[in-house]
């Protein structure tokens, strides 16, 4: 069998409007090098942080994508981190950079959920609440991207199908996202 590669994308280009800031300067940059650390030591190959209001330098290993068109909302991001997945990748695994308390043992648990299972598909859930990471495996993308629109990402595409594994992260972690400091 080959391994499967997976490309870890950092939704960061936002301009955290609730927030004050944009959230990729969260911390003083803790979220964004959390996300990142998540993302590759939960088993992620190639890792791509989305920016887009603020640009930043990305710690190592992931590198930048920028996205024109950030200020059309979380779509753009979303649709920016897929493409630049690129042909190389087996599944994607969406996380959003105000989620810090999101850390490898759940990447490592949804992205393992979604390689066994037959859809490729599955969303972290924290006491019954959905959140990230999301796994999505690349026979979905075009779906996923012509569902794409304004300030939603793949929610609408995943509520949508009763092919998701949900996959109970609440001992790893909260999983809330940050919306005020």
């Amino acid at each position: 069998m080959t391994q499967e590669l997976s490309t870890g994308v950092v939704l960061a280009a936002g301009a955290g409007t609730r927030f004050g800031m944009p959230k990729v300067l969260g911390g003083d940059g803790d979220w964004l090098r959390r996300s990142v650390a998540a993302l590759h030591d939960g088993g992620c190959g190639d890792v791509v942080v989305v920016l887009g209001a603020a640009i930043v330098d990305v710690p190592a290993p992931a590198r930048a994508v920028v996205t024109a068109d950030w200020a059309d909302g979380l779509s753009a991001s979303v649709r920016a981190g897929v493409r630049a997945a690129g042909d190389a990748a087996d599944f994607v695994v969406l996380t959003t950079v105000d989620t810090p308390d999101v850390g490898a043992a759940a990447v490592r648990r949804v992205l393992a959920a979604a390689r066994a299972s037959t859809s490729g598909l599955a969303r972290a859930y924290y006491d019954g609440r959905p959140g990230h990471p999301v796994v999505i495996a690349r026979r979905h993308w075009p779906a996923l991207l012509d569902a794409l629109a304004g300030d939603v990402g793949a929610g609408p595409f995943l509520a949508g199908r009763d092919d998701v594994v949900a996959v109970e992260c609440a001992d790893l972690g909260t999983g809330r996202d940050i919306d005020a400091r």
